[in-house]
């Protein structure tokens, strides 16, 4: 999938695009005011308010006709420059745009617009020369967004759209999004049943069973492959004293994404990250040279505020399990750690089939704690170990956390979308803050660098990312139902199957038995639906014979073999976690 908002042109294309739909928009509704129009990765959207109307996507017609009627009377875009004066008078009428100009720069003493035959707007620029240019577009959809964000200002309406050069590449486009909506995690997550959300909790999902088949299985190989790798486990506490939040610099750095209660007299706050309850860990016990590198792994919870506007499924939550670890080190240590640490997101990966690309994250240009000096050498630090772990990595200036910079690892899934996961930050910060220190070769306390880092990133939006990636068909070692056995005849192989499903379920596979008594076309049917990895179909031969025979996944094969070499087959599929 392209990067339209990193790609040149299409970046262009999609920004006039923004403008030639609000064209469109004041044509059908005179009384339309504007707010932003973004170019995103995936297309651009446009924030207007239509006072008691609002859209929906049976608009859309309407409103692209009116787009190509635009396109095609090709209008030539036109580049205006205003003073500030100029520009006030100019959207005297629109209080959207009175509020970007009065918020605009002192020094900048020239304002740019745009014109487009009777339309003109603020923006930057650049666009194309003329509306004839954007034939190939589509309009997605329509949701709430507030006015800069801000839940107590107005309701805005967002149209999404997407705009291409040709129209062979929106209609891949196109089709590449139908695909999606099959895979859409929310929809598969209630089929499947793996999860539900309430109304009684917004933004804090439910696990369902097989949910949490799926999430047991994932934890598992989680502590298996840190266990390989030398880590110790912990538990912090989900609730700590404002004190603490004050030393680690969270208070006054993300206080207003934080949940907080009062305890006999004092503020806790509820944990937003691990990171601090881990440095108490730390500080509980007294270590040297040899003890280092120390690597303490969490599956912690934490709590983050977020708009009830950004909330999106599994995706996007209020409550979530970071896989965490926090690693000591020495100076030295780093640059071997941080090499040791790519090599195992690699690893961890790659059992899912999802190839990645590296980011550096350096220092935010306002929120950061740490002397320059430090995070210089941090991020030089975390730069040179990816280049000598094979890697390449692109620098993302000024997206680092205030407390250090970062290695950002964004998977490529099935579908060629990108998700940023896995992270490595470097943190010289917090040790100071803390006091953390360790006894080093010549007796002299010494202060540790510290790592945090994160693979999966949490545990919720990871599932999401595998439900879509995988369209629900997981793996055999991850699907929640392994194994559906179908009697041919109930009255007849009913005995045959349950003894069948006794030895499956002795040798720790998960299996159930249809019992119902429809017709043998429709447990097929259904048993396709469920994405069962296998189903075994059991009748007078497969009795006669002792044997089973099974359908795999997505083939219409039937296959038949001896109970206990199925089962070794599944077993082997299972210990190799081979992926679809």
């Amino acid at each position: 999938m392209k990067d339209i908002k990193n790609d040149e042109k299409l970046n262009m294309l999609n920004h006039s695009c923004a403008h030639l739909l609000a064209h469109a928009v004041k044509h059908l509704y005179p009384e339309a005011k504007f707010w932003v129009g973004p170019v995103i990765e995936d297309g651009f959207y446009y924030d207007i308010d239509l006072g008691d109307k609002s859209l929906s996507e049976e608009d859309f017609p309407k409103i692209e006709k009116e787009m190509k009627k635009i396109s095609k009377d090709n209008k030539l875009i036109k580049r205006i420059e205003l003073s500030k004066e100029e520009a006030l008078d100019m959207f005297k009428d629109d209080p959207y745009k009175i509020d970007l100009i009065s918020r605009m720069d002192e020094n900048d003493t020239v304002i740019s617009a745009y014109k487009q035959g009777d339309f003109i707007d603020l923006c930057r620029g650049p666009h194309v020369e003329s509306t004839k240019l954007i034939k190939h577009f589509k309009l997605l959809k329509v949701s709430g967004a507030y006015w800069k964000g801000d839940s107590k200002n107005k309701m805005l309406q967002r149209v999404y759209g997407i705009c291409f050069e040709n129209e062979n590449d929106l209609n891949e486009y196109l089709e590449f999004l139908e695909e999606a909506k099959k895979r859409d995690h929310k929809k598969l997550g209630k089929e499947l049943g793996l999860f539900m959300m309430s109304e009684y909790g917004p933004g804090f999902p439910f696990f369902l069973h097989n949910g949490m088949i799926l999430r047991n299985e994932l934890e598992n190989f989680w502590y298996k492959e840190h266990k390989k790798e030398g880590y110790q486990f912990v538990k912090t506490p989900i609730m700590l004293n404002k004190d603490l939040w004050e030393l680690s610099g969270h208070w006054f750095n993300y206080r207003e994404n934080m949940y907080t209660s009062q305890i006999d007299d004092k503020v806790f706050a509820i944990k937003p990250m691990n990171c601090p309850g881990g440095m108490l860990v730390y500080k509980n016990s007294l270590y040297s040279y040899k003890d280092l590198p120390l690597r303490v792994g969490e599956l912690g919870q934490v709590h983050r505020h977020e708009a009830s506007g950004a909330l999106n499924g599994l995706f996007r939550v209020r409550t979530f399990t970071q896989d965490d670890a926090h690693i000591f080190m020495t100076q030295d240590q780093i640059e071997s750690e941080v090499i040791r640490l790519i090599n195992f997101i690699d690893r961890i990966y790659s059992v899912f089939g999802l190839t990645y690309s590296i980011e550096l994250s350096t220092r935010p240009e306002e929120k950061y704690i740490g002397e320059l000096e430090i995070w210089n050498k941090s991020e030089k630090a975390l730069e040179d170990a990816c280049h000598k772990a094979g890697h390449e990595c692109k620098i993302n200036p000024g997206d680092g956390a205030f407390y250090g910079p970062k290695l950002d690892f964004h998977i490529k899934d099935s579908l060629g979308r990108v998700w940023q996961c896995g992270t490595i930050q470097l943190d010289m910060n917090l040790p100071e803050r803390f006091d953390l220190t360790y006894i080093d070769s010549d007796g002299s306390k010494k202060r540790p660098v510290m790592l945090h880092r994160v693979i999966f990133g949490s545990i919720e939006r990871f599932i999401g990312i595998l439900i879509e990636h995988y369209a629900g068909a997981f793996p055999l070692w991850l699907s929640p139902n392994q194994v559906n056995i179908i009697p041919v005849n109930n009255l007849i192989h009913m005995d045959y199957a349950k003894k069948i499903m006794q030895e499956l379920d002795d040798n720790e596979i998960r299996v159930t038995l249809d019992e119902s008594d429809e017709k043998f076309g429709y447990k097929m049917r259904q048993s396709v639906m469920s994405k069962v990895p296998y189903t075994l179909i059991l009748g007078d031969n497969e009795m006669k014979d002792d044997t089973i025979s099974y359908r795999h996944r997505g083939s219409t094969e039937t296959k038949n073999m001896k109970l206990d070499e199925f089962i070794s087959m599944l077993k082997e599929e299972i210990k190799t976690k081979k992926n679809n």
